[in-house]
């Protein structure tokens, strides 16, 4: 007897990587597949589907859930921290992942938020970045392509002091990573500090794993090296999350 293997589900302690708002009915599963297929080349193919248009979402071997129509008492939980007056919601939750799939498995649920965000001209809202995007705002990449810009973005505000300056990245988390954050003396330019963060973003991206306080690692497009001074947790969005502080010193 051939042992089917179940699809696996979200992790239950994450929240969705996408909300989507939309502003007539849900499409279809089958509408989403046929959008797909045409844009990624598929085939898109679905475990598990259950009422509601709660599908297990696979393109080769990575996996994602979608969920066409949110349940009303989970409409109504996230609905005070949306700035849209949307009636329905979707969502596009991960599923579990090795650290080796992680990547792909991201990029296969930012293409099906795209594809109801396009389907429904509504709006998404990337939970972990805090971030709306409209159809138009969604980056049309090949299917080989990826961007970290796409999927992390720097966030800057006042630090605990009148002295400081705070920068940080959101979205690290979407792969299992801690967030960076660079605390600074007011004064100082912006595009420098933004610019590494984004330089360490690919650099933690490709290494693929959170580095020990008192690590280096060498950006050499910018001459730089950043050492990881401290962890802690912090939550700017009202939600706590992991951060690694970083410093720089030139190479």
């Amino acid at each position: 007897m051939k042992i089917r293997k179940k699809a696996p589900k979200p992790a239950p302690s994450k929240p969705p990587l996408y909300l989507v708002g939309y502003r007539g009915g849900p499409p279809s599963i089958d509408e989403l597949k046929i959008w797909y297929d045409l844009q990624y080349g598929g085939p898109l193919t679905y475990l598990d589907r259950e009422a509601g248009g709660r599908v297990n979402a696979n393109h080769g071997p990575w996996r994602t859930q979608v969920l066409t129509s949110l349940s009303e008492p989970d409409t109504t939980q996230w609905r005070p921290m949306l700035s849209w007056d949307h009636p329905q919601l979707g969502a596009v939750s991960p599923t579990t992942s090795a650290p080796s799939t992680i990547t792909d498995t991201v990029l296969v649920a930012a293409r099906l938020a795209r594809g109801l965000t396009l389907l429904t001209q509504g709006t998404a809202f990337d939970v972990l970045c805090h971030e709306y995007l409209n159809p138009s705002d969604w980056n049309d990449r090949p299917l080989n392509v990826f961007s970290p810009c796409d999927h992390v973005t720097v966030q800057h505000s006042e630090g605990n002091d009148d002295a400081s300056e705070w920068f940080h990245t959101l979205g690290l988390n979407k792969f299992g990573l801690d967030e960076l954050e660079v605390i600074q003396p007011r004064g100082l330019p912006d595009s420098d500090t933004i610019a590494l963060l984004k330089s360490a973003v690919d650099s933690v991206l490709r290494v693929g794993q959170n580095q020990k306080v008192g690590t280096c690692v060498d950006l050499p497009t910018l001459a730089q090296t950043i050492r990881f001074i401290k962890h802690r947790t912090a939550a700017p969005t009202g939600r706590m999350m992991a951060f690694r502080q970083i410093t720089t010193d030139p190479l």
